[in-house]
């Protein structure tokens, strides 16, 4: 999915032993800070949405009720009884 292109600029505060493993990080792929952080906000974001909800199963109306605790009344639908 393309993403708008616009930038914010914003101040946040980051614990120094992140920030030196992201500029290493950053150094090591080529690519700016900003980059990395927005590629790590966006991997968490998109996790966090809700699944799809799973479709309802099918419901089956009618034949023979069998007590499947029962197993001569297991029996006898399988024989045909």
């Amino acid at each position: 999915m393309p993403y708008m292109v616009f930038h914010m600029k914003t101040t946040l505060q980051i614990d120094d032993g992140v920030m030196r493993r992201l500029k290493r990080e950053a150094a090591r792929q080529r690519r700016t800070m900003s980059e990395l952080v927005e590629v790590a906000l966006r991997r968490m974001l998109d996790a966090r949405e809700p699944a799809a909800r799973l479709p309802d199963l099918p419901s089956f109306h009618g034949g023979a009720r069998i007590d499947v605790a029962d197993r001569e009344a297991l029996y006898q639908a399988m024989e045909g009884r």
